[in-house]
């Protein structure tokens, strides 16, 4: 048997693809614990500088497993919607940018993870979905992670209708980051991870770790801590390095320091 995910490095990038396409890439228990254990072993490699989170087939991930949560008990359901909540911290908590390169559909915990991810590069063909409330189960997991991407009102009409939206949409919500042609769906989000890998990764590190640190903060309290993170990134080497090269025009070297 194929594994659930197929691991490919190169460039400073790893790319996590999603091989379960005849489910529709769904997120069982065995494919969110690979992706964990992956996503874990990606956080304490140096080398690895951005990830692409692609996947196979004609779905992004139609998300939760159906087959595994029917007529189960109360202590498997926490097991399976820990285990999510694992995965979505996972990928936020690892000091490399995760982006998502979605084709095709994202529906319910697969929406989830698109939404949870740094960044979202969708092809135009895509669809999005948080279907939960039309099988009686609804999407309360997926609404955390959404309700931070889109909004109230519109993580409410998603969340409560369960209607698809299309590409177009979720950027003019900020589902995702930007749309592209299906065909260049693998290319422009290699772009991006190219672009990302370039910098310091100490400083995206510590960047990314403050984004998410912040961002629920009031802003006084939010002043407060990214001013002490940014007097303690000015002080690394890679943070002079980058000043210095900026003002003698030549490209910076970066130390990870």
């Amino acid at each position: 048997m194929e594994a659930n995910l197929q691991i490919e490095s190169g460039d400073g990038l790893v790319t996590l693809t999603m091989n379960r396409p005849e489910k529709r890439n769904p997120l069982s228990s065995d494919m969110m614990k690979e992706m964990i254990a992956a996503l874990r072993e990606i956080g304490a490699n140096r080398q690895a500088r951005a990830v692409i989170l692609a996947s196979r087939g004609a779905a992004f991930s139609a998300g939760h497993d159906l087959v595994e949560l029917r007529g189960r008990e109360l202590s498997f359901y926490r097991e399976i919607f820990d285990l999510c909540t694992e995965l979505m911290t996972t990928i936020q908590r690892i000091p490399q940018p995760v982006i998502a390169s979605v084709g095709g559909v994202a529906t319910a915990a697969g929406c989830q993870l698109v939404a949870t991810c740094d960044l979202a590069i969708a092809a135009e063909g895509a669809r999005f979905a948080t279907p939960g409330v039309k099988i009686g189960l609804f999407c309360s997991t997926p609404m955390v992670a959404l309700s931070r991407a889109v909004g109230r009102k519109h993580a409410m009409e998603m969340l409560l209708s369960g209607r698809m939206i299309d590409a177009q949409t979720a950027e003019q919500w900020g589902l995702v980051n930007r749309v592209v042609p299906d065909a260049e769906l693998a290319s422009e989000t290699r772009r991006l991870a190219l672009e990302i890998a370039n910098a310091s990764p100490l400083t995206i590190a510590i960047g990314k770790q403050a984004f998410y640190a912040q961002i629920d903060l009031d802003q006084a309290k939010a002043y407060d801590y990214t001013r002490e993170v940014m007097s303690l990134n000015a002080m690394a080497a890679d943070a002079q390095e980058g000043i210095g090269a900026f003002l003698d025009k030549r490209q910076p070297a970066w130390c990870g320091r």
